[in-house]
């Protein structure tokens, strides 16, 4: 099975081809670094909730969609290996990030179901 590292984050719709070419650049680097795929999804039904939701994680804003993406590694070590390798790594530091981090999640995944 393999380990997720998963990332919900706003991105203003008019960045919307800023933000792919970003991914584009970004999978190069994320797959030396051991990532077997990158999957970038931007969100166009994701509904607002009464007690949560994708727009609330996000404090979503006007202008805004929610993009919903994935790394997937091998394993955790590949994945913490190469988190902790990136930090010190120019190419990333200079990457075009055209999101506010601040409103970004993520997290690490075990995959424990997968056909």
């Amino acid at each position: 099975m393999s380990y997720i590292t998963g990332f919900l984050t706003p991105v203003k719709t008019e960045n919307k081809e800023r933000y792919i070419e970003s991914a584009r650049k970004s999978w190069p680097l994320f797959q030396g670094y051991g990532a077997t795929a990158q999957i970038e999804n931007w969100g166009v039904d994701v509904p607002d909730g009464k007690v949560t939701s994708f727009p609330m994680a996000v404090k979503l804003e006007d202008g805004e969609a929610v993009v919903f993406s994935w790394l997937v590694w091998p394993d955790k070590k590949t994945a913490d290996d190469a988190w902790a390798r990136m930090q010190e790594d120019p190419a990333m530091a200079n990457m075009d990030m055209p999101f506010d981090g601040k409103r970004m999640m993520w997290g690490g995944f075990e995959t424990i179901f997968q056909n």
